[in-house]
C-alpha cells in the first residue's frame, strides 16, 4: 500500500507542505510504510499525479492536503479506479465538504485518525464530464462564487468583504435568466434564479440548502428555484442557506432523483464543489459508489443510518 498525501501550497493562503510533512513524518517514525508528500504545481496536476501511481499501485490511498478544491481534484483522480481510496486532510479556509458529519467533521483534522481510517464508497456527481462529491450549482450563487477571487484582488478588499461586492455586483447585473430544466421525468421553463444538487450538506462558507442529503443513498436532491425579484431573492437566501427550502414552495422545488439536465442561450456559469466551468448545456447525475472515500474508524454518521435502515 502506497500513502500518496497531495499538497495544495497555496490552500488557505499559506504553503502547508512543511506541516503536512511533520505530520507524516512523526506518524511514520519508526513504522514500515511507503508514502510520498507531492506538492501540486498547476491546477489539476493532482490528477495526473493520482493517475500515474494508481497505475504503479496496488492499493493506493490519497489524502487531499488542501481546501474543498484540492479534495475535488484528487476526487477527479481517484474515481473509478477499484484499489484507489481518497480522504481530506483540511488545511485550507472553507473545508466545506467535512461540515457534512457535524461535530465529527473534526476527526479529520487527525492524521492517525485517517491513515487507519476505514474505506466506504460514496456517491459523486458527474457535472458534464467533471466529479463533484459534494455540491453543484447553476445559477446567481455561482455567479457570486465566480467573481469573489476577482474582487478581492482590489486593494482593501478581501475575505468576507469581497464576497459582499461580488453579491453586490450580480445583484445590479439580474439575478435570473430562461432556461428549460428536465428532472425526474419533468420539464420545467422559464425564468430561473438558481439550481442545486446536492450529494453532500454544505457550500459557500456554510451554506446548507439540503440538510437531509446523503452521501451513500444512489439518488441526488436537487432545489429548483424559480426566476424572483431582488427582494423576493434577499427574503429567500436566508431560509434558503439555513435548509428550510419546504417553507417556500411558491418558490422552490425539491426534487429527489438520479439527474438533471439543463439548457440555456446563454452561457451559465457552473459551481462543481467551489471550482468554476462554463457551458450552455449542463448534465448532471449521480454515479453511485464513484469513488471509495477513507472515513474515521466508527463514526457515528453512518453507525446511525444503519439503525434506522434495520428499524424500518
Amino acid at each position: 500500500m502506497k500513502h500518496l498525501f497531495i499538497v495544495n501550497p497555496a490552500a488557505g493562503g499559506k504553503d502547508s507542505t512543511d506541516f503536512v510533512s511533520a505530520k507524516v513524518a512523526q506518524f511514520f517514525s519508526g513504522k514500515e510504510g511507503d508514502f510520498e508528500i507531492y506538492t501540486t504545481k498547476a491546477p489539476m496536476d493532482a490528477v495526473k499525479k493520482i493517475k500515474y501511481e494508481a497505475d504503479l499501485c496496488d492499493e493506493l490511498r490519497v489524502y487531499a492536503c488542501g481546501g474543498d478544491g484540492t479534495l475535488n481534484e484528487c476526487i477527479c483522480g481517484a474515481a473509478g479506479w477499484d484499489h484507489v481510496a481518497v480522504t481530506h486532510f483540511p488545511t485550507g479556509t472553507g473545508n466545506d465538504f467535512i461540515k457534512t458529519f457535524g461535530d465529527e467533521g473534526k476527526l479529520f483534522f487527525e492524521l492517525e485518525a485517517l491513515i487507519n481510517g476505514e474505506v466506504r464508497p460514496i456517491d459523486l456527481i458527474d457535472c458534464n464530464g467533471r466529479y463533484s462529491v459534494n455540491i453543484c450549482s447553476v445559477g446567481i450563487d455561482a455567479r457570486i462564487a465566480a467573481d469573489v477571487h476577482k474582487y478581492s484582488k482590489i486593494p482593501l478588499i478581501g475575505g468576507a468583504t469581497g464576497y459582499v461586492t461580488s453579491l453586490a455586483a450580480n445583484l445590479l447585473k439580474g439575478i435570473t435568466g430562461p432556461l428549460r430544466v428536465i428532472c425526474d421525468g419533468k420539464l420545467y421553463y422559464g425564468e430561473m434564479t438558481l439550481i442545486c444538487a446536492c450529494n453532500g450538506r454544505f457550500y459557500g462558507g456554510g451554506f446548507n440548502p439540503v440538510p437531509e442529503a446523503r452521501l451513500d443513498d444512489g439518488l441526488l436532491d436537487f432545489l429548483i428555484i424559480k426566476g424572483v425579484s431582488r427582494l423576493t431573492f434577499l427574503k429567500l437566501v436566508g431560509g434558503y442557506a439555513k435548509g428550510k427550502y419546504a417553507d417556500f414552495p411558491k418558490y422552490i422545488n425539491h426534487v429527489r432523483s438520479t439527474s438533471i439536465d439543463i439548457d440555456s442561450q446563454d452561457e451559465l456559469v457552473i459551481n462543481v464543489d467551489g471550482e468554476i466551468i462554463r457551458s450552455k448545456k449542463v448534465s448532471m447525475k449521480v454515479i453511485p459508489g464513484g469513488v471509495n472515500f477513507i472515513f474515521p474508524a466508527g463514526m457515528e454518521f453512518f453507525a446511525s443510518e444503519k439503525e434506522k435502515t434495520a428499524v424500518n
